[in-house]
């Protein structure tokens, strides 16, 4: 992965139907090509059906030829929290931090599991739209991982050292006067321009890290919105990569933000691995990670 360029890889296609909308994200890294098909349908839910679904395909780079099918949904499940966690690592975060997660799904179960397993969680708050399925996360935390865990409310922020916004909300779930100073907010929610997780104003006053500027322009609403009320500028936008190479100093006097929308790439280099752990296990012989 030395010689990827983020800023290079392919955008995601939205294409409309009727139930709803796909979303088309290929791919390269290294020795594999990789496209994922993920379909949304608002009215799912209701059916009994999830929101998103999806697969991956996975292919030899130098043939093309098709080398696995995966499971997008459960894919990006492993994918969003590992690269949110990496991006939280290089933001100087508390240890062990006291984390507040805005929703109740497989985001944010899996986002409070791996900063847990990385970070280290003091404690957990969850504040969802749906008290039951608050409660059902807290039981889950609780029950997996033994820390202490609760139901909140918007008051938990002043004493949050990590957000973790992993919600279907098109618009702010909380004000930026409500969070504490120094505190790391990750959203990983919205991948459209007209919607919204995050205040403007927290934007404004914050140190926002994205995957890649360009993307997080044309697809990240809470950077788009904030930039069309000129809480914020394009040169604002720090990539994560610079943070990583050093050649971005993190500024732990003020939030820092990192707005993730997914990219191809991460996709692909998640598949990748579950490939070769499976291939490696198909033959008894290990393999590279």
């Amino acid at each position: 992965m030395g010689g990827l360029d983020v800023a290079a890889a392919p955008a995601r296609t939205n294409v409309p139907v009727r139930a709803g909308h796909l979303l088309l994200m290929p791919g390269e890294v290294d020795d594999f090509v990789g496209v994922k098909v993920a379909s949304v349908a608002p009215d799912n839910p209701a059916r009994g059906k999830p929101r998103i679904q999806g697969s991956v395909l996975l292919m030899d780079a130098a043939s093309l030829a098709p080398v696995a099918l995966i499971n997008g949904i459960a894919l990006t499940a492993l994918r969003t929290p590992a690269v949110s966690v990496a991006a939280v690592q290089q933001l100087r975060p508390v240890r062990p931090a006291r984390v507040v997660v805005f929703g109740a799904g497989p985001q944010a179960a899996g986002h409070v599991t791996s900063l847990h397993q990385v970070v280290g969680i003091s404690e957990v708050t969850v504040i969802a739209r749906n008290p039951d399925h608050a409660a059902q996360l807290v039981a889950k935390v609780a029950a997996d991982l033994q820390i202490p865990s609760r139901v909140g409310n918007l008051a938990d922020l002043e004493h949050a050292d990590v957000v973790v916004c992993a919600t279907t909300a098109r618009t702010p779930l909380f004000a930026a006067a409500d969070l504490r100073a120094g505190a790391i907010v990750v959203a990983v929610g919205s991948h459209e321009p007209d919607v919204a997780e995050l205040d403007p104003e927290l934007l404004a006053g914050a140190q926002v890290v994205v995957e890649d500027p360009a993307t997080a322009l044309r697809e990240a609403g809470d950077v788009v919105l904030a930039r069309s009320r000129s809480k914020l500028d394009a040169a604002d936008l720090v990539p994560l990569a610079s943070i990583v190479r050093g050649e971005v100093a993190v500024d732990a006097a003020r939030a820092r933000v990192f707005k993730s929308v997914g990219m191809a790439w991460e996709d692909v280099v998640v598949a990748a691995e579950v490939y070769r752990s499976w291939a490696g296990r198909r033959t008894g012989v290990a393999t590279d990670g």
